[in-house]
């Protein structure tokens, strides 16, 4: 499923209408009923609606949705927020057939501010069809007037195509949104769905047809991003060989721990060893290895003194090198880049935690570098990484995230509550999954292991990252609602990830 901000759907409905020669007023027409559909199968007849209605396409939206409704029998109310005289186009000609069968609404003003609050006080379900996807700054009286009135409301609240006041292209909420239920969204999500503070006021979503072709994208070339599902996890799993062994599954290396951290590079090495992989091999400080050792019978474990003994290993048996969970800043960490960097031949190389804190002064190598890299900051580490506030990374996470992975040549899993995955060719996909369960240390050390497991087993990089982006999110999901959010613990989410593949 493809994600758009405002100007790309704009394109979409406008060859909609140009090209294809669908009227506007039919896709407004589709699009009001759709969210009709809606109300009929989750509301009783006996459902009291209030809509509420602006002057754009969203407004003529909620005109057709009005009207629908009573048509099927429902107790409608429709409240104009603007002047009549402001109607044109495609709402104009909703709202006239609207008024010339004399349905009932009234238009909001100063002096009706009571009549507003009586209807959202008696109402079942408000219908937020004010200001659609054209947002951008501060809404603006009336309109934060009534938005203020609804949310305070508790109602449920149906936003049609996107909660007003939510920003469509960044997600951004200036001063007021409508905190919607659901929201009901035509043809595509819209990227301010996912990030910024979108997610906070969205609510259960669910993208409706009308009437928009798809094929759109293709024929206008459009590079938009695509929102990671089930089914698009499912496919880029390594497939097991029913007769392979331990070395068809690969071998992987992960180097990372310390005496604060001893807990990070196990929850790596099971993640990966419980996923599939077929060895798994974890270099430690010898200072933590008899810790280590009982905790992870099942892993190989490589006790060094300092990072000169990397020099020792043969890398040469290893197919995918995870450097950083648990690995702490005390140690000499641009050695051990230097060393990657320089002894490895092509294989796929995982950085995460405190290995991002030392290859930051080594980017300027990573395009030249034969084989894979995969980066999995979360927004602090990525705002090191380039050099910004975290306030700008989570304000442009899309842009930053693409534009990183395009300069270094890397495949970059921007983490986060809605995690970004960029590709070295500036492809995008969108994890719109995961919840608070994963608030917790040892869950990005988890999905390290994943993406060392995926890869190891023979996944791409980017099927590595679209793998284990989702099983990782949606387990914390499943999880919170078989238990509770409070008590997930990384070993859970390993051994529930187990369990699905």
């Amino acid at each position: 499923m493809f994600v758009a901000n405002q100007k790309e759907m704009q394109l979409c409905d406008r060859y909609t209408i140009e090209q294809l020669g669908l009227p506007g007023v039919v896709l407004m027409e589709n699009a009001g009923n759709a969210v009709v559909q809606e109300v009929i199968a989750h509301y009783s007849i006996n459902a009291r609606v209030f809509v509420i209605a602006g002057g754009g396409n969203n407004g003529g939206d909620g005109f057709v949705i009005a009207r629908r409704l009573i048509d099927y029998g429902f107790d409608v109310m429709l409240c104009l927020a603007v002047s009549e005289d402001c109607l044109k186009g495609d709402a104009k000609i909703h709202f006239e057939a609207y008024k010339n069968r004399n349905l009932p609404y009234f238009q909001y003003n100063d002096e009706n501010q009571k009549t507003l609050q009586s209807y959202i006080n008696n109402s079942d379900v408000i219908i937020d069809a004010i200001l659609g996807t054209g947002v951008i700054g501060n809404v603006r009286y009336p309109f934060k007037e009534i938005i203020e009135t609804i949310n305070r409301s508790n109602k449920e609240i149906i936003a049609v195509d996107i909660p007003s006041g939510v920003n469509a292209n960044t997600g951004e909420v200036a001063n007021v949104a409508v905190k919607a239920t659901k929201t009901v969204t035509f043809a595509m999500p819209k990227i301010g769905f996912f990030i910024g503070d979108g997610p906070q006021f969205i609510g259960e979503w669910k993208v409706v047809d009308i009437s928009v072709p798809l094929e759109i994208v293709d024929t206008l070339e459009l590079d938009l991003p695509i929102l990671l599902d089930g089914p698009i996890a499912k496919d880029a799993l390594p497939k097991r060989i029913p007769h392979g062994h331990k070395g068809t599954f690969g071998h992987c290396f992960v180097i990372g721990g310390c005496t604060n951290y001893i807990g990070a590079p196990i929850y790596t090495a099971k993640a990966a060893f419980h996923t599939g992989v077929g060895l798994v091999s974890l270099a430690i400080p010898k200072a933590i290895y008899p810790i280590v050792a009982t905790q992870c019978p099942e892993i190989l474990l490589f006790p060094i003194e300092d990072e000169s003994n990397l020099d020792e290993v043969d890398f040469s048996k290893f197919k995918v090198i995870a450097f950083g969970p648990g690995l702490g800043r005390e140690v000499d960490g641009e050695k051990i880049c230097e060393t990657l960097l320089s002894k490895l031949n092509r294989q796929t190389i995982i950085i995460d935690a405190d290995g991002l804190y030392f290859i930051k002064n080594h980017l300027h190598k990573l395009k030249d570098y034969e084989g894979d890299i995969i980066l999995t900051p979360h927004p602090g580490e990525m705002a090191t990484l380039t050099g910004v506030s975290v306030k700008e990374v989570e304000k442009n996470r899309i842009d930053v995230a693409k534009q990183f992975a395009v300069k270094y040549g890397v495949y970059l899993l921007l983490k986060g509550h809605r995690s970004i995955i960029a590709t070295p060719e500036g492809k995008l996909w969108i994890n719109p999954y995961g919840n608070d369960a994963l608030g917790k240390g040892g869950s990005g050390d988890v999905l390290t292991g994943l993406l060392t497991s995926f890869t190891t087993q023979g996944a791409t990089p980017l099927e590595a990252m679209q793998a284990a982006s989702y099983y990782h999110a949606t387990s914390a999901e499943q999880l919170g609602k078989e238990q509770s959010n409070y008590g997930i613990t990384p070993t859970a989410i390993i051994d529930h990830i187990s369990k699905r593949l």
